[in-house]
């Protein structure tokens, strides 16, 4: 009898072991399931689902590492896949690198020069891509104490440089040539190094492209050039915007016709003040091609009101809008910017 129940009872225990294995299997599916949906869902520009992963390589400016830094951060929190690799060498360092396709895109703080532009087309057979991602100024600082209200390119021509390409008359060594009784004594200059947009720039607008005096000290970083000016009261240096302290005071600028411009955002913004200078991504991309997934989700953030809110919490100035929804255009990101 034992064995006869037995076999009776075997189609019924198959049948309950395979309900119980369907009940798992739905529960399992049910748990997946939710698990999707708490998930955060990227989607494309026509709602498809987008998983974007990779590791973006930039060369360039050290001016713009710390806006790099943070748009990296930001980018991460939108897609935890994608890793952003910086090296800030200064400016200058990143059309070597485009050229060489060690990286696609080049931060610089100033634009490229026409010799970095054709080395470019030569290796590559096509012009990079320049976009235009933040503003910025430098400002000529000097130590708090110090009273001189601003400076003309003619008189920073006299004290940086030994050309004197500006027409100043001669060159400037003490404070008392620019009608100063107090800090006695010689100027202590500081600025950038040859690597740096910075320098390139205040050297073309300072100093009408003259050369800098043996005696001024080259600093890695404007960092460096404003502690070392908030140190001494008989220091002058320049330096980027979003670097001053309350260890420094910065200088407006003189006009040619006399007008004092102070580096206010709107005169940067406007163009107004003579040292503003545009930031850059230069982009290596072919004609006709889409941009790669990450730098394309990259540049959507630059280029977005979350991009632009960075530039102005790290002390540069925003793109005017029509300028930011224009290249989102251009670059076929989402429609209307």
């Amino acid at each position: 009898m034992p064995v006869v129940l037995s076999r009776r009872l075997i189609p019924w225990l198959l049948l309950i072991a395979c309900g119980v294995m369907m009940i798992q299997a739905q529960a399992q599916a049910q748990i997946q399931d939710r698990d999707r949906a708490e998930t955060p869902v990227r989607l494309g520009e026509r709602g498809q689902v987008e998983e974007i992963a990779g590791t973006l390589g930039t060369m360039g400016s050290d001016t713009m590492a710390g806006l790099m830094l943070r748009w990296g951060e930001a980018l991460a929190r939108r897609h935890p896949g994608i890793r952003l690799q910086l090296q800030a060498s200064g400016s200058a360092s990143a059309p070597p690198a485009l050229v060489a396709g060690t990286t696609r895109l080049g931060p610089m703080s100033r634009p490229m020069s026409d010799v970095e532009h054709r080395a470019f087309v030569a290796r590559h057979g096509y012009p990079p891509r320049e976009l235009t991602v933040a503003r910025d100024a430098l400002v000529v600082v000097v130590h708090r104490h110090n009273p001189l209200a601003g400076l003309g390119r003619r008189e920073l021509d006299a004290v940086f440089s030994d050309t004197q390409r500006c027409g100043a008359p001669g060159a400037i060594r003490d404070w008392q040539a620019l009608g100063l009784d107090w800090p006695e004594g010689r100027i202590r200059l500081h600025g950038r190094n040859a690597a740096s947009g910075t320098q390139a720039l205040f050297r073309r607008v300072a100093l009408c492209d003259g050369f800098f005096r043996p005696a001024v000290n080259e600093h890695p970083g404007s960092a460096a050039v404003v502690a070392a000016v908030a140190e001494d009261p008989r220091a002058i240096g320049y330096a980027g915007l979003n670097h001053l302290t309350p260890g420094v005071r910065a200088m407006a600028y003189r006009d040619d016709d006399g007008t004092l411009r102070a580096p206010d955002p709107e005169a940067v913004r406007r163009g107004d003040y003579a040292l503003s200078r545009d930031l850059y991504l230069y982009l290596n991309l072919p004609p006709g091609e889409a941009l790669p997934a990450p730098e394309r989700a990259f540049i959507d953030l630059v280029l977005s009101p979350e991009g632009q809110a960075i530039v102005e919490e790290l002390g540069f100035v925003a793109l005017p809008e029509a300028q930011r929804r224009r290249q989102r255009r251009a670059l076929a990101l989402e429609v209307g910017g």
